[in-house]
C-alpha cells in the first residue's frame, strides 16, 4: 500500500513537474536552441530526482567513457518512458527519432521542432524515409548526438527482441559511430502501468560500433551487445533484490 501511494504522489508530481516545465520555458522560444537543451537536461534530472527522494529509485549511468565526441548514432534499449528523457544529461546537443505525430502536440511537439528533433512518418513513404535521413544526416555532420530506439516502441524486461531496419538504414546512412545503451529501467518503471519501484536502474554506454560495416555485421553486433548487456543489468537488479 505504501509504494502504491509513492508511485501515485511521484506520478502526481512527474506530470505537474511538466507542466511547470512547460509554462516557464515558453521564454525558450526566442533564445538559442543550445539554451533549450541546456533546459532539457535540468527537466531530465528533476525527474530523476523526484524518484529517487519518493519512490526510492536510484541511478547508475556506466561506461560514460565509451562516449565518443561529436556526431554520433545512439541505439538504446527502450523498457520504459524512463529512458526518453533520462538520456539528455550525458549528450551535448542530443536529437531524439520519435513519432512525427508527437510533434503536434501542443507545447512538447513545439519544444521538439525547436530543438530540431527527427521526425518519422513510421508508415511513411519512401519520400518521408528520404526527408527523416536528410535531417538525420545534417543533425550528425553538425556533430549533434541521434538517439533511436531500434525496437521502436517499449518492450518489457525479458521480451524477444524485434530490431527494425530503421537503425540500420541510419547507420549506413550517416556514417557515423553506433553507441550501444543497454539498461534495466522497465523493472523499476514499467510501461503501461502507474507503479514505480525502488532500486537502482543502471544504464550502461557500451563501446561504439565503428561505422562501415556491413548490414548484417552491423545489425548483429549491436543487437547482440544490446541484449547481451541488458540481460546481464536485469539479472543483476534481481540479485541486489534479493540479497
Amino acid at each position: 500500500m505504501m509504494l502504491a501511494l509513492r508511485s501515485l504522489l511521484f506520478n502526481i508530481l512527474f506530470y505537474t513537474n511538466i507542466v511547470v516545465w512547460q509554462i516557464a520555458l515558453i521564454p525558450a522560444f526566442l533564445m538559442p536552441r543550445a539554451f533549450l537543451n541546456r533546459c532539457f537536461q535540468r527537466w531530465a534530472q528533476s525527474n530523476m530526482w523526484l524518484m529517487q527522494v519518493i519512490v526510492g529509485t536510484r541511478v547508475e549511468f556506466r561506461g560514460t567513457e565509451n562516449i565518443p565526441e561529436g556526431g554520433l548514432l545512439v541505439a538504446s534499449k527502450h523498457q520504459s518512458f524512463w529512458e526518453t528523457f533520462a538520456l539528455l544529461p550525458y549528450f551535448d546537443d542530443a536529437a531524439f527519432v520519435l513519432k512525427r505525430e508527437l510533434s503536434w502536440i501542443p507545447f512538447f511537439g513545439w519544444y521538439a521542432m525547436k530543438a530540431r528533433m527527427v521526425p518519422v512518418d513510421r508508415g511513411g513513404s519512401i519520400t518521408a524515409i528520404k526527408a527523416m535521413s536528410k535531417k538525420a544526416r545534417e543533425a550528425t555532420d553538425e556533430g549533434r548526438q541521434l538517439i533511436i530506439f531500434p525496437e521502436g516502441t517499449r518492450r518489457a524486461p525479458g521480451a524477444a527482441p524485434d530490431y527494425k531496419q530503421g537503425v540500420i538504414h541510419l547507420y549506413r546512412r550517416l556514417g557515423k559511430p553506433c553507441l550501444p545503451v543497454a539498461l534495466n529501467s522497465g523493472l523499476f518503471w514499467p510501461r503501461r502501468r502507474f507503479m514505480r519501484f525502488p532500486g537502482t536502474i543502471i544504464v550502461e554506454f557500451l563501446p561504439p560500433i565503428p561505422p562501415g560495416l556491413a548490414q548484417k555485421e552491423f545489425s548483429e553486433r549491436l543487437q547482440n551487445a544490446i541484449e547481451t548487456a541488458s540481460n546481464r543489468l536485469m539479472l543483476e537488479a534481481e540479485q541486489a533484490e534479493k540479497a
